[in-house]
């Protein structure tokens, strides 16, 4: 699986403000098209230029896999609509308190793991909208698992403080081997500077060579 290195508005940190699955690349409205086309080829992907909540962090506000896609309940409608429209996924509201869904859940296709932050009542919305088996945990004792893992269907990149039997549990619900690694430079909460599908691995400009070999290994399907 290629590995490139990318910024996104002359930074490092691309998994805060864009999110993708096998379909689509989501980057902000405004975003420079010569910028998310070359984006875009990387993934393999079909670039849409949206907002979430009338802002631009949108992978820090939007969960998603190639089933469905999780947004805010300060999201607008008209935001709502046109994902629905444009993307044809199973478009969900999720209505909690909590609005940085990207910080609070990480799923892949085959699973995901759900913050202890997020109410019960609400995990069956999600089970539903993302069509996968769920699990709650903190992740190397932080709430935000989102923000602490990234995955695809290929394998999955994790806190590095995260230990084995946590690790263990996350690979099992996601059904890919996770493994400990930094991003940009030595940043543990990973999902800040990766775009994973399950055609390419985009890394924030920072990311430094032993990591580039962290991220090869993790992400090799072989």
């Amino acid at each position: 699986m290629d590995i490139y290195k990318y910024d996104v508005y002359r930074g490092p940190n691309i998994g805060i403000y864009s999110k993708v699955n096998d379909s689509f690349l989501f980057l902000p409205s405004g975003f420079a098209q010569t910028k998310a086309k070359t984006l875009a080829g990387y993934l393999k992907a079909e670039y849409l230029l949206v907002s979430v909540a009338n802002t631009r962090v949108i992978g820090t506000l939007m969960a998603l896999n190639n089933h469905g896609i999780l947004l805010p309940g300060t999201s607008s409608a008209y935001e709502v609509e046109y994902l629905k429209k444009a993307t044809k996924l199973n478009v969900t509201v999720l209505d909690t308190k909590h609005s940085a869904l990207g910080n609070l859940i990480c799923a892949n296709d085959r699973g995901a793991v759900v913050s202890p932050k997020i109410p019960k009542e609400a995990l069956k919305t999600i089970q539903d909208a993302l069509g996968v088996e769920i699990i709650q945990k903190k992740v190397a004792g932080y709430h935000q698992a989102g923000a602490m893992i990234c995955a695809n269907s290929v394998g999955g990149i994790i806190h590095p403080e995260t230990d084995e039997d946590d690790i263990r549990e996350v690979s099992d619900i996601l059904k890919v081997k996770v493994e400990p690694a930094t991003i940009n430079g030595g940043i543990p909460y990973v999902s800040s500077g990766i775009l994973a599908n399950n055609k390419a691995v985009v890394v924030g400009n920072l990311t430094n060579g032993p990591e580039i070999m962290m991220l090869t290994r993790a992400f090799s399907d072989i």
